[in-house]
C-alpha cells in the first residue's frame, strides 16, 4: 500500500468513527451511535460536521434558534462555540453558520 492510499484509509478510518456520533458523548462510549426514542438533527459544516445533535425535548422555537455548541476545534479553541442554524426546508439538518468565542 502507499503512503497516500495509507493517509486517505486512516482520513476515512477517521471519517467513519464520527459517523453516526452524538455531539456531547464520550468519545470512549462504547455505543456512540443514535438511541431509539430520540430526535436528532444532523451537523453539517464548520468542526462539528457529521456529528449528531440530540435534540429531543427540544420546542420549534428552540430548534428554530439553532444552536451554539462548545467545541475546542473551532476557530477560538478551548471555550469556544460552534455556531449552528437550521437549514431552510430540512429540519434534519443544522448547517454551520460560523464561530465564537
Amino acid at each position: 500500500m502507499s503512503v497516500a492510499a495509507g493517509r486517505l484509509n486512516a482520513v476515512n478510518g477517521d471519517e467513519q468513527l464520527l459517523r453516526g456520533r452524538i455531539y456531547g458523548h464520550d468519545h470512549d462510549d462504547p455505543d456512540p451511535g443514535p438511541r431509539p426514542g430520540r430526535s436528532y438533527v444532523a451537523l453539517v459544516g464548520g468542526p462539528l460536521d457529521g456529528l449528531l445533535l440530540d435534540v429531543t425535548g427540544w420546542t420549534p422555537d428552540q430548534i428554530a434558534g439553532g444552536a451554539a455548541l462548545s467545541t475546542e476545534l473551532g476557530r477560538f479553541g478551548a471555550g469556544g462555540r460552534a455556531l449552528y442554524d437550521p437549514r431552510p426546508g430540512d429540519p434534519s439538518r443544522f448547517d454551520w453558520s460560523g464561530d465564537s468565542p
